[in-house]
């Protein structure tokens, strides 16, 4: 992990709304995502921040006491478990950073007793596909729709624990 950055899971006045624009913005530039990715980011965001209990977790990336990049485990059901919210800056990705996230993520997963992980992705995002392989998630669904402005291949991936 590099010095310069910290991880946390408490979230501090600023956080929700700026891991909301991060998505927002990062995705409308290398994906050509429009404003409704951000709402589709923020709705359950919010509801998570809401309900947040003891089998939920948020990690928060921080450069400098900057919001950088954030990644969380949401309690889908008493046995399964939802990844949400992997992203970090561009200026951060192939560090390493993003690997140590998800094996946190699973490592609290295997601790709350979740059966299995499963999250939502789209087939364009090939770097963040590569990892959720690395570490065991399976593609077990694909479905094409019109979403944020753009045609998009949604993917679902799965990792029995």
């Amino acid at each position: 992990m590099l010095p310069h950055i910290k991880i946390r899971n408490e979230l501090r006045p600023g956080d929700i709304g700026y891991i909301v624009y991060l998505h927002g913005a990062l995705y409308a530039k290398e994906q050509g995502w429009n404003y409704t990715f951000e709402a589709y980011v923020a709705g359950p965001l919010a509801e998570f921040v809401k309900s947040s209990g003891k089998r939920q977790r948020i990690w928060i990336v921080e450069q400098e006491e900057q919001v950088v990049g954030s990644i969380a485990i949401v309690e889908a059901s008493e046995q399964e478990a939802q990844l949400r919210w992997l992203l970090l800056h561009p200026k951060l990705r192939g560090q390493g950073i993003g690997k140590t996230l998800m094996e946190e993520a699973i490592r609290f997963s295997h601790e709350n007793h979740y059966r299995s992980i499963f999250l939502w992705t789209v087939s364009a995002l090939t770097t963040a596909a590569n990892l959720y392989k690395s570490v065991g998630f399976q593609l077990t669904e694909e479905r094409t729709v019109k979403l944020w402005g753009a045609t998009v291949t949604e993917q679902r991936y799965d990792l029995i624990l």
